[in-house]
This record gives structure tokens, C-alpha cells and sequence, in this order.
């Protein structure tokens, strides 16, 4: 059994809790923190059993570490905002807890995303026999484990990856992003990126898309985009040829975003207004609904997954590996939408891997350098299931 404590009270936040409070032979005791402890309360209240909250400024090392030895928490599971994670992992290296996240850094005045920030923690959690897991959400997260699973099983070497990732659902809004929209808008409008025979080849944003059919979705246009699941990817499984991410987009949301683009409300430097700076992204995002208020009457279905292609006893062979999540299931379920609950089931997956001791070691490591097994189990187990198939 372990302690633990949770950073932000988002959408995910709220999921990682509930999952969490319903495995209190693994958290004996857990914490939910945010800037706003109000909100933490309100998700508190949804958990079933005792959690408790408190507000801390998770920019602030000092503040995060006193509260992790206010509560002798073994665990901190950083679901804020990617901004945050460096003086996270500062406090967890101040306060001796071991640490998880769902996304790599990215700093605020860069829309540049990368997990060499991170990986440079390495030597000081090994030092003190401390634990950082990095991306162990959905994508990244389940797909870098889908990935690490056929590998295991299926293949004798890899060629060719395909992560896609398609959002099917409709939550009747004009536009909304199902995350943070800062964050959100900042990957999105970024240039596209692949690996390829060793090297990083860079498209236009969203220049690349080709159309899939998706089970039990149907078929969408999906666009070439970059994801760090690939960079920590094509380290640890370095014979890949070739890697590429995709995600779905509607024509509405694509209209949309062009039009914020092109009048520079995408623009992440300050602009002077009326006497003041402001940045028109953070505006923006001001005035964007909450993600975690899309849940109720968001109908439709995801579905996320990898289509991998290589070689196993001197014979091609291919595979088609990947999860289907209804959001209306997801709100029945802990008053969520399914994009927080595919982000949030496999971050309190993670958490209690670390704190069974089944994922142990010291420094700072992606999900995939693990055994996928007790994590592909508890997916079935926890409200995310997986099927492969085996396409001609």
C-alpha cells in the first residue's frame, strides 16, 4: 500500500481520483491538489470513499514538496498542466516521492514539447533511488505498451508504426477542444513530424491525411501530426524504419482553427492592449468551454490504437492493436468524457504498477521500457479494453 498524491483537478484529475479511491488496497491514503481547492472538492465528493484536498501553486517546488511531507506521500501523479512538470519532479526529488505524468514538457514561451527536459533528471532520481515514469496516459502511455506488447509476443523485428488516434464524438458545441485548449491548440497547429530510416522528417502542419476505417467508428480523415510517444519510441525500439501519428479531425474543427490562426489568436507572444500584455492564446483559452464540462451529452465513441507491421519467424506479418471508448459510457461511469478517461485510467494504472512494485526502478523512465503484461491485463480489467486483429 502507498500514499498518494494527485496534481490537478481537471477532467483526467477527476478520473485518476475516482479510479484511484476504488483501489484502496493499493492507495491507503490519497490527496487531490489544484490551485483551486474547489474544484478538488467537488471531485472529492465523487470518489466514494475519504479523499483529501488541499490547494497548492504546482509552480512552485516549495509549495509542492511541503505538501507531499505535510502527507508522507509516497507517489506523485502529475496531471496538471505539461508547464508544470519540471518543478514537480524538482519537489518529488526535494520531498524523496517517486513521480508520474501523462505529458512531457513543454515550455510556456515555446510550443516545443520534448522529453530531453526530463530524461536530464535521470542521474538525480537514481541517486536517490526515486522513480519518474514518463507518459503514462493514453497516447502517450497504452500506445507506447501496445507497441511494446506485439513486439514481445508477435514480432521478431518491426518495420513500420502507425499510431492513430480518432475522436468520433460530438458534444454539440461549434468548437471545443477535449483538453486543455492551450495545450491543445499549441500540438495541433505545430509542424508535423515522422521518424524514418534513423531521421526526423518535418511536414506543414496538418499537410499529410489520408482516410481510415476505423472500428466501430466508421471512416474519418486523419492528419500526420508529431507526438512524443515516438520520440522515447524510436530510442528503445530502435530497429522501427519507419513511425508515423495520426489524428482525426472534423472539417468543422479544421475551419475553425484556421480562422483563430489566421487573425492570430494562436499566437503564444505577448500582444499590447490597452496598456497591458496579454498572450491571444491564454485569451482564447478564456473563453473556450472547460473540457471537463463537455462530458455531459458528449455522444460518440473513440478509438485509439497502432497498426504495426514486421517480421516474425522470417515471415511479414502485420497487426492491428487498439481500444474503443464510448463517452457516454465514461459519463455514466465517473461523470467524464472519454478523452479524460482514456487519459486517467491508465495514469492510476501506472501509479499502482510503481506502488505494487510490478514497475520498479531508479530514475526516470518510459512506460515502454517495462513489462506491458500487468498493464495490458489491468486495461481489460479497468474500463479500457483492447482487441487485435490481424488485417490481410
Amino acid at each position: 500500500m502507498g500514499r498518494l498524491l494527485i496534481i490537478g483537478a481537471g477532467g483526467v484529475g477527476s478520473v485518476v481520483a475516482q479510479k484511484c479511491a476504488r483501489a484502496r488496497e493499493v492507495f491507503s491514503d490519497i490527496v487531490l491538489a489544484s490551485r483551486t481547492r474547489e474544484k478538488c472538492d467537488r471531485i472529492a465528493a465523487l470518489c466514494g470513499s475519504p479523499v483529501l484536498t488541499a490547494q497548492v501553486d504546482a509552480d512552485d517546488p516549495a509549495q509542492v514538496a511541503a505538501l507531499i511531507r505535510e502527507h508522507e506521500s509516497d507517489l506523485v501523479v502529475n496531471v496538471a498542466l505539461p508547464y508544470q512538470d519540471l518543478s514537480i519532479m524538482d519537489a518529488c526529488l526535494e520531498a524523496g516521492a517517486h513521480y508520474l505524468d501523462t505529458a512531457n514538457y513543454e515550455p510556456r514561451d515555446e510550443a516545443k514539447f520534448c522529453y530531453k527536459w526530463q530524461w536530464d533528471y535521470q542521474d538525480r532520481f537514481a541517486r536517490q533511488g526515486l522513480m519518474a515514469l514518463l507518459g503514462c496516459g493514453f497516447d502517450p502511455g497504452a500506445t507506447n505498451l501496445f507497441f511494446a506488447h506485439l513486439r514481445k509476443h508477435h514480432f521478431d523485428r518491426i518495420d513500420f508504426v502507425d499510431i492513430m488516434d480518432c475522436n468520433a464524438g460530438d458534444h454539440g458545441l461549434p468548437f471545443a477542444t477535449n483538453f486543455n485548449p492551450e495545450i491543445n491548440i499549441r500540438e495541433v497547429t505545430a509542424p508535423g513530424r515522422y521518424w524514418e530510416d534513423g531521421r526526423w522528417i518535418e511536414t506543414p502542419p496538418l499537410s499529410l491525411h489520408q482516410p481510415w476505417d476505423f472500428p466501430e467508428v466508421g471512416e474519418r480523415e486523419m492528419y500526420l501530426m508529431y507526438h512524443e510517444e515516438m520520440e522515447s519510441l524510436a530510442i528503445n525500439i530502435p530497429e522501427v524504419k519507419r513511425m508515423r501519428f495520426w489524428m482525426t479531425f472534423s472539417e468543422n474543427y479544421l475551419t475553425h482553427l484556421r480562422v483563430l490562426e489566421n487573425v492570430g489568436m494562436t499566437r503564444i507572444d505577448p500582444v499590447h492592449y490597452n496598456g497591458i500584455d496579454i498572450i491571444p492564446l491564454q485569451f482564447l483559452k478564456a473563453l473556450l468551454p472547460d473540457p471537463s464540462s463537455l462530458a455531459d451529452g458528449y455522444k460518440g465513441k473513440t478509438n485509439i490504437g497502432c497498426m504495426i507491421e514486421g517480421v516474425k519467424d522470417g515471415k511479414p506479418r502485420k497487426y492491428y492493436i487498439y481500444n474503443v471508448c464510448d463517452h457516454a459510457e465514461c459519463f455514466r461511469e465517473v461523470g467524464a468524457q472519454a478523452i479524460s478517461y482514456t487519459t486517467g485510467v491508465p495514469a492510476m494504472i501506472g501509479a499502482l504498477m510503481m506502488l505494487t512494485g510490478e514497475w520498479r526502478g531508479k530514475g526516470v523512465f518510459n512506460v515502454e521500457e517495462f513489462d506491458p503484461a500487468p498493464f495490458m491485463e489491468r486495461l481489460n480489467r479497468h474500463g479500457l479494453p483492447w482487441t487485435e486483429t490481424f488485417p490481410e
